[in-house]
């Protein structure tokens, strides 16, 4: 029988994890069953086990169980243990192991798929919720010039900028919380939006000469044109969605649970085309 995984949310059914993990062991041969579970929203931990018990490999964790699996498991590993926050767990001989690869996946398509190099550059991550908990510890390990967290409201960005700070890995210069209207005066060469304000139609309270000249605008929403997307390309940034993040993401969750990590490129490719 093939091993067997799946994405775990609620809700669930718009995710493309399956079709991006089909891709990915038809590229590399190795068998697998992957699925969605819907779960309720008080039921995770069970949905969990019963699928471990019945004879699951890993699952994928996705809104709005992140912080409740990283409570689950009873293993942290990597940078799940400073982001609070996990979406990809594996069932080992020790029990229930965490892993966040959201970080990973981030900066891994900045870099190798947009060709935005992260160190000495300034950046403006836009929330202060479990996405942005989730990619601040791999953003300050490409050491930027400036990372500065600005949120609707300004107590979680201060609480999410000291929870890093304490981090002697990522303490440094440049690191600071800002409410939006604060940003005046300011510019960053790569913005990235990690509220989920593009699902409705809305957008972080920002202005445009917050863009410096060649900035890259980035929100981690995907297969969708946002509004904070149509702002910043109006002022003449560079623009992305979160498709490559999404698909570097389940590559390290691949990596994690198989042993191998797949290509990626050929996969971006056939989700942009459809």
């Amino acid at each position: 029988m093939s091993d067997k995984y799946a994405v775990i949310g609620n809700p669930v059914e718009h995710s493309l994890s399956p079709r991006i993990h089909a891709e990915f062991a038809r590229a590399t041969g190795e068998d697998i069953a992957y699925g969605r579970i819907l779960a309720p929203r008080d039921g995770f931990r069970d949905e969990v086990l019963a699928f471990r018990g019945s004879g699951g490999r890993g699952l994928n964790v996705t809104l709005p169980f992140k912080h409740e699996a990283w409570r689950l498991a009873g293993v942290r590993s990597g940078f799940a243990r400073a982001a609070g926050a996990v979406n990809t767990l594996s069932f080992e001989r020790e029990g229930v192991v965490g892993h966040n690869t959201d970080g990973i996946g981030l900066v891994r398509d900045l870099t190798h798929n947009l060709g935005a190099e992260v160190r000495g550059r300034r950046v403006l991550l836009m929330g202060a919720g479990g996405a942005s908990y989730g990619v601040m510890e791999p953003l300050l390990r490409e050491q930027p010039e400036t990372v500065v967290v600005a949120n609707r409201t300004l107590e979680k960005a201060v609480e999410l900028a000291r929870h890093f700070e304490a981090l002697q890995s990522c303490a440094r210069r440049g690191f600071a919380a800002r409410a939006y209207g604060a940003l005046a005066g300011m510019q960053f060469d790569i913005l990235i939006n990690a509220t989920s304000a593009g699902l409705e139609g809305a957008m972080p309270a920002l202005r445009g000469e917050v863009f410096a000249p060649g900035a890259l605008a980035y929100d981690m929403v995907y297969a969708r044109r946002t509004p904070f997307l149509d702002f910043a390309r109006e002022r003449g940034a560079r623009v992305s969605d979160g498709i490559g993040m999404l698909v570097e993401q389940a590559a390290e969750s691949f990596l994690i649970w198989r042993g191998v990590r797949p290509q990626t490129t050929p996969v971006i490719a056939v989700l942009r085309a459809a």
